[in-house]
């Protein structure tokens, strides 16, 4: 899946940089992953299913003592093929609920004799037959066990069926049911989406399947090792077309219930997961390749976005995508299509179902007029992200959930190598450090962190498999990914994943057999190493966290430890390696070519880092390994020395990883934190994006710990004197503003720029931003901000005026038809300094007419950012958490981002034991809110430390830097 709206990544996808400053008084806004990836949300339902009630089992008692009260299917059956049957009702019944019916014959396999039958089922009225809730009868000939007894066991969502005597081992069966559903506007099974057109609400039925919800959709056996092949057939309105995995027979004409319908029906699918499976009903339109292309590749969207163009640069780049990972694989694209359909409402920001991949519509959907290059990349990586899981994901899927890192992590990896192929201009390879590898490490940096891979007995509930769907998985899982690409090489890489994929195309794995055929191909090549693949990579998934290594330049000795954010935080979840990893080392000096080692223990002694009394090292070249750096204080100072007269002798890379890790090095007490402050003088003469995101990125863990504080205003005075040479650069090279920078990431520090230089108080740029925002007020029709600045001026604008700006901007949130443009607009709205603004935003959040509920927690995210709106959006979260977790769905993963998005100030006992009075109030009732929840915590803790120990010298450190000259 596409990443989601765990808040934590930051790929600004809409490119937002956020006011930090008195007028604005606003974070950094890290909004995105509308994550795909970043994929993932699923929210189950909270509504019960039309009809008459199911007949129901008593609790299941927390200890399973029976089979239908464990959450794993028995390994005695298997399926070989379903019949499946649905129609969608678009509009609502006399009970003015949307409902759907169907039907599904289920062929399966006995594998080992068993008189029972359990099935997943959830949410769905069953039709009973002579009392019991399906049918069955046995296939070439064999006589099928008559029913004992059936009912639906609510907590596992199994349909249980009691046989009178055993079925055949090696025979074949048929279970038909017939049922209704409710056609919800959950985001989770299938589902409905709504739109306006003319003042007309338009209605699609559509899914989200992964990771547990194709139960919603029709009785199956709901787990990724059950492959199947699929009929599908959809019964739906004339104006209306029907898309599904594989491709549509023709269509024809049919009656029921009085209704003059088509019946559309497809192809078999391949042998897949029920996860993958896919339907929608809609009256879109769409665009497509060449009749006589290899793979026929359609775009569909809203009628008016497809007649805008919004979908032509997503067909653009498909085939090309496609074709390179073709190449990278060295295995062709295993299906006849590939449809690509963007979402009105979608919770993730994509989804790989098997040919039909389903879009949240800023995720594929692109304006030149009006999105930005933000959007442009977003898309770009999102299409890439899920075309990556057509072979690795779909054509070979892992086992069971507890791997999940291995299918997300791998596509968000290579995503990055299929967005370079498309836009080699735009250095996606270097960026995945930003958007993936320093925002996890934050996160792995933590006690409360995970492991990426977990025990099968340990993922088994819903809420269990959706907390799996966190950054760690995504961005943890893709780093460590390509560090083991970079020390086998990128072509051993390959090769192994050529044989894997090979090997056990259309079957499921685990991932030590992808380790396997990574290792044959390291034994062909020339390829040394110190062990086997899994026995170093063993070190990296089964325990969680990295090292921090200390490179000692005067004595040669490099020491290794557990890098915590909190040095005092105590790791209560053992690890089988001690906390120990085997290390790829890699380093440059002032002297040569880059230089390669391992540290395969606590220390070792390597001459080659031992430098002369003028000479610097800096290690971990490009950031391919997944892990910090320390130095002796002489290297520090050496260090600081040549980036302040010579910095582009350092790659840019590590120039950015000299910051965050000086940085975190001192959040972590290893460092003294002025060393880390001092990492940012040089920035007045650096022009390049991915230091000054850095920069911003970790002096805003100092605005979120003293925005509140007499810190703000020297800290401020600091950031206007480094920032001001950059904001004037961008000026003259744009000619005051009137021109786009070419380079990708230029383009991005442009805003950076303006983002700063408005928050601080540079001189003439509020009266820029409010002048151009002013000047779309006059004239609603024709805004002429740059798409990439719209943000930032909106943002900018918003903080600096007042209601009618606001009124202005959400009437041009609620009428635009361009979902990056409502992005952006959504964000910026939260960037008022009016408190009663800030809560009657926070009221809309709840109200799906005014903010969908795809956006509803991030839009209460960006309203937390805001310093003023923090603890308004606390309270409300608190006041409203049984509506929100229960109307919202308890299952999706973004609500992880909700405590952590609420929670990011805190920095005193009285927050932290709010948030303990919290998870007491709420027991039971976190879902995948769990973990962040303590995580949350942990943070609390850890700033508050923090906070004592450094309000003082930081004070007097920013005092010292912005006095005048004398």
């Amino acid at each position: 899946m596409g990443k989601g709206l765990f808040i934590s990544k930051a790929v600004a996808v809409t490119c937002v940089v956020a006011a930090i400053g008195a007028a604005a008084t606003i974070i950094a806004l890290s909004v995105v992953y509308a994550q795909e990836k970043s994929k993932n949300e699923v929210a189950p339902s909270s509504t019960t299913s039309p009809g008459t009630s199911p007949s129901i089992s008593p609790t299941t008692p927390s200890t399973p003592k029976e089979p239908w009260q464990r959450y794993r299917l028995p390994d005695s059956l298997a399926p070989v093929s379903y019949n499946v049957t649905l129609w969608p009702r678009l509009k609502p019944n006399q009970a003015g609920l949307y409902i759907f019916s169907g039907h599904s014959t289920l062929v399966f396999k006995c594998v080992k004799e068993t008189d029972l039958i359990l099935i997943h089922s959830n949410m769905l009225n069953l039709t009973t037959f002579e009392g019991h809730h399906a049918k069955l009868t046995g296939l070439d000939g064999i006589t099928a066990p008559s029913l004992k007894e059936t009912w639906l066991e609510i907590t596992t969502e199994y349909l249980v069926i009691q046989l009178n005597s055993p079925l055949q081992a090696g025979k074949r069966y048929e279970l038909y049911t017939d049922f209704i559903g409710e056609l919800a506007d959950d985001l989770g099974g299938f589902y409905r989406s709504e739109y306006m057109v003319d003042g007309v609400k338009k209605i699609v039925a559509t899914t989200q399947m992964q990771p547990t919800d194709a139960r919603k959709a029709f009785p199956c056996f709901d787990e990724p090792a059950m492959k199947a092949i699929f009929h599908i057939t959809l019964i739906h309105p004339q104006d209306t077309r029907a898309l599904s995995n594989s491709m549509n027979y023709d269509p024809y004409n049919i009656t029921m219930d009085g209704h003059n319908l088509l019946q559309t029906s497809f192809m078999p699918t391949e042998i897949m997961s029920t996860y993958l499976l896919a339907f929608v009903v809609s009256d879109f339109d769409f665009i497509s390749s060449p009749p006589n292309a290899d793979v026929l590749i359609r775009i569909w969207a809203r009628k008016k976005a497809i007649d805008e163009g919004q979908g032509d640069y997503a067909l653009e780049k498909t085939g090309p995508i496609l074709s390179f990972f073709e190449n990278y694989y060295n295995s062709s694209y295993p299906l006849s299509k590939s449809d690509q359909i963007a979402l009105p409402d979608f919770s993730a920001g994509a989804m790989e179902n098997w040919g039909l991949i389903t879009y949240r519509e800023t995720a594929l959907l692109y304006d030149p007029g009006v999105s930005s290059n933000g959007d442009k990349e977003w898309v770009a990586t999102v299409i890439s992200h899920e075309l990556a899981h057509m072979w690795f994901g779909n054509l070979v899927t892992t086992r069971w959930w507890n791997d999940l890192w291995l299918n997300e992590g791998f596509a968000t990896y290579v995503s990055y190598l299929g967005a370079n192929f498309a836009e080699p201009t735009w250095n996606m390879k270097d960026l995945i450090v930003l958007n993936e590898i320093l925002d996890v490490m934050s996160v792995d940096a933590l006690a409360s962190s995970h492991p990426l891979s977990s025990r099968e007995e340990d993922i088994l509930t819903p809420d269990e498999i959706s907390q799996l769907f966190d950054s760690i998985t995504y961005s943890k899982g893709a780093a460590v990914l390509r560090m083991l690409s970079e020390f086998i090489t990128e072509e051993v890489f390959t090769k192994g994943l050529s044989t894997y994929l090979e090997a056990f195309k259309y079957n499921n794995t685990v991932y030590t057999d992808l380790w396997k055929h990574l290792q044959m191909a390291v034994d062909g090549s020339n390829i040394k190493l110190p062990h086997s693949v899994e026995v170093i990579m063993n070190r990296w998934i089964l325990q969680m966290g990295f090292p921090v290594v200390t490179i000692d330049t005067k004595s040669g000795i490099v020491s290794q430890k557990h890098f915590l954010l909190d040095p005092e935080s105590v790791v209560d979840r053992p690890s089988p390696f001690n906390y120990e990893w085997f290390v790829p080392l890699t380093w440059i000096t002032n002297e040569g070519p880059e230089q390669q080692s391992w540290l395969l223990g606590k220390e070792a002694e390597i001459p080659n880092v031992i430098l002369g009394p003028t000479d610097w090292l800096v290690a971990n070249i490009n950031m391919k390994g997944f892990y910090r750096v320390n130095y002796d204080s002489d290297n520090w100072e050496r260090l600081l020395a040549k980036l302040s007269t010579n910095p582009l002798v350092i790659p840019e890379i590590n120039r950015a990883q000299l910051i965050d890790d000086a940085f975190n090095l001192a959040r972590a007490k290893m460092v003294n934190t002025t060393l880390a402050l001092r990492t940012t003088k040089y920035l007045n003469k650096e022009l390049e994006y991915m230091p000054w995101e850095t920069a911003q990125q970790s002096l805003n863990y100092f605005f979120l710990m003293f925005d509140r504080s007499e810190v703000y205003g020297p800290m401020q005075a600091y950031l206007k004197k480094q920032v001001t040479p950059l904001f004037n650069h961008f000026k003259d090279i744009t000619a005051n503003w009137t021109n786009i920078p070419e380079n990708h990431t230029d383009q991005y520090n442009q805003v950076n720029a303006i983002s700063m230089a408005c928050s601080t108080g540079v001189a003439g740029c509020k009266e820029l931003t409010t002048g151009w925002f002013r000047e779309w007020m006059n004239n609603p029709t024709h805004n002429k901000i740059s798409p990439n600045l719209k943000y930032t001026v909106y943002c900018s604008a918003i903080a600096a005026g007042g209601v009618e700006e606001w009124d202005f901007a959400w009437s041009m949130f609620r009428n635009t038809t361009i979902a990056t443009e409502a992005d952006k607009l959504m964000s910026a709205l939260s960037c008022t300094q009016l408190p009663w603004l800030l809560n009657r935003y926070l009221d809309y959040c709840l109200d799906p007419e005014k903010i969908r509920k795809q956006d509803a927690t991030s839009t209460i995210i960006s309203i937390a950012n805001n310093a003023i709106g923090q603890p308004l959006a606390w309270d409300f979260v608190r006041a409203k958490w049984g509506h929100i977790f229960n109307d919202y769905g308890g299952g999706s993963f973004s609500f992880g981002g909700l405590i952590n998005g609420l929670s990011r100030r805190f920095s005193t006992e009285f927050e932290y034991q709010q948030l303990l009075q919290f998870k007491k109030d709420n027991a039971g009732q976190l879902g995948s809110a769990t973990t962040s929840l303590e995580q949350a915590l942990e943070r609390t803790m850890a700033n508050m430390n923090w906070v004592a120990m450094n309000k003082k010298q930081v004070l007097e450190w920013f005092i010292s830097e912005t006095k005048p000259a004398v």
